[in-house]
């Protein structure tokens, strides 16, 4: 029977999820099935959410991988805990160096793109200290995906062969030969329902679960890492490895209209979210129609021009944090916001291809859980015999020595995954997240809005078409976004432009408590989103 996975003629409704034991919300069946089985087997939502995220390196390698970083918010024990597990740049790079090469940006590919990779790290270290299983058990699930083989999905067919015929184009040099070897092998990329296999990840995935880790930063991984590095150019040290851990931080908040809004501290673009719901949170919204739009798109511009100028690694910069999300300050932004749209400047605060996940359980634990290599395949540097693609979040540095996130050794980029995690009343809601770079959290406000302004269920706001501000005056909506409201939108002076499909307004994810105590979920059609309920 011959068929088109891409042609779809018919509108189609996804409803929302009902479980009560346990939920894994994820962007593809496999992983959430994965973190399904976990929960089965004793582990808690932790367990789970390690789970998941560990083979959606294998069933979606377009948008994360072993060589990834990650973020977490958990409820845990009454009280929210959150992880930052992002790289830090290795030691050896240097600014002047960098500059001395004409580069005016970090390149997006090869080794001055990427960062040391973190995920493996922040899975070790929830499993200890929050976790009921080993890694040897919650990783099994992606080692057989890797060793057996799964069918490959639509979505992720799709961005593997843009990926191989960008990559077929511009990338030369041997630190790139390893990613056609171990992800096209057959001289292409998989496609869509195609068996795929990677012995080599599941080696690696097989290596880490046994050492928790260690072999990944002071073992056999990380010598063929640091090998291949010193073969062709790159950057790393023994030292870059061994010195990373993960680091405990306290989630920040602002509350938007009787709910308690949650995400990272900078070096995260969480604090847009949280700048915008400040500012937004002074008007009364009744309907999804332009001047809706206008005051979210306007409130977005205002809190990312904050944001790239004061967001950095908060070790090397002082980020005014509780000045941007001061009522006072939200006040002042708020201001800003006129009948027709502007260009941002970034305001006076001080007298700044990813994947996301939800999982909860039967004890009340709730995870927000969010991982990438940043560009797809990020840096296009795939270490042999071991299906590690390494990250491109140093390109999230800036070259200007004057500014708060410049490039330096040690340091973690401004970063844009984001988790986000809703309370009220001091108890737990649920995690949300939409993934997809500078889209995350234009991502996170509509949603939310869509919850908290317009009673929208969790799998409707999802659903919701999106807009996407997209630099200056340009504007971006997908298909199914009202015509008329777009038309209005372009009268206020934005430029607006329509996309041909959703692939670039992100992908979310969603679990909810109810006042029940019962659990209900919400997953993306823009994705191959799933729900795996207990």
């Amino acid at each position: 029977m011959n068929f088109d996975p891409y042609r779809y003629q018919y509108p189609s409704r996804r409803n929302v999820v009902y479980g009560s034991k346990g939920m894994v919300a994820t962007s593809h069946p496999l992983a959430a099935q994965a973190g399904l089985e976990i929960l089965k087997k004793g582990g808690n939502a932790i367990d789970a959410a390690i789970a998941a995220a560990a083979a959606l390196t294998v069933v979606e390698p377009t948008s994360n991988g072993l060589g990834s970083d990650n973020f977490a918010i958990i409820w845990k024990d009454g009280k929210l805990h959150g992880i930052n597990g992002s790289g830090r740049a290795p030691l050896s790079f240097d600014l002047d160096k960098f500059r001395g090469r004409g580069w005016e940006k970090v390149p997006e590919q090869g080794w001055p793109s990427a960062t040391v990779p973190a995920a493996p790290k922040t899975w070790a270290v929830l499993a200890e200290t929050m976790g009921n299983l080993p890694l040897t058990e919650t990783l099994a699930p992606a080692i057989s995906y890797a060793r057996d083989g799964h069918a490959v999905g639509v979505t992720v067919a799709h961005n593997w062969r843009l990926a191989f015929e960008k990559y077929s184009r511009i990338l030369k040099g041997r630190e790139f030969e390893v990613w056609f070897n171990t992800f096209c092998p057959e001289g292409r990329s998989p496609r869509a329902g195609e068996l795929w296999r990677c012995l080599d990840q599941a080696y690696t995935l097989e290596l880490i679960a046994k050492t928790n880790a260690e072999s990944f930063y002071a073992g056999e991984i990380a010598e063929k890492i640091i090998a291949f590095s010193n073969r062709t150019g790159g950057f790393y040290s023994q030292e870059d490895f061994e010195q990373h851990n993960p680091e405990w931080v306290d989630p920040i908040s602002v509350n938007y209209k009787g709910y308690d809004i949650w995400e990272i501290p900078p070096n995260g673009q969480g604090i847009i979210v949280l700048m915008a719901l400040n500012m937004l949170k002074g008007f009364n919204f009744t309907f999804r129609n332009a001047e809706t739009f206008h005051a979210q798109i306007e409130a977005i511009k205002l809190a990312f021009a904050d944001a790239h100028r004061y967001v950095a690694d908060q070790r090397f910069s002082q980020v005014p944090v509780a000045e941007m999300l001061s009522d006072n300050y939200g006040d002042v932004r708020r201001a800003c916001i006129k009948e027709r749209a502007c260009l941002p400047k970034a305001g006076e605060p001080e007298a700044s291809g990813t994947v996301y996940l939800s999982a909860a359980d039967s004890e009340g634990n709730m995870v927000s859980f969010i991982q990438s290599n940043y560009a797809g395949f990020g840096s296009a540097v795939v270490i042999p015999e071991t299906g590690i693609a390494l990250n491109n979040r140093a390109k999230g540095f800036s070259l200007d020595p004057n500014h708060p996130n410049v490039l330096a050794p040690g340091k973690r980029p401004y970063h844009t995954i984001i988790p986000g995690f809703i309370t009220k009343d001091g108890e737990p809601v649920g995690p949300f997240g939409v993934m997809g770079g500078y889209m995350q959290p234009q991502g996170h406000v509509q949603v939310i809005m869509n919850m908290v302004d317009f009673a929208m269920n969790p799998q409707e706001a999802i659903d919701a078409p999106r807009w996407q501000w997209v630099g200056d005056m340009n504007v971006s909506v997908e298909p199914g976004f009202p015509i008329a409201e777009a038309q209005a939108l372009a009268r206020m002076g934005h430029h607006m432009g329509a996309a041909l499909d959703s692939n670039e307004f992100g992908r979310g994810q969603m679990i909810l408590r109810t006042s029940d105590g019962t659990l209900v979920g919400a997953t993306e059609p823009r994705a191959d989103g799933s729900i795996a309920a207990w």
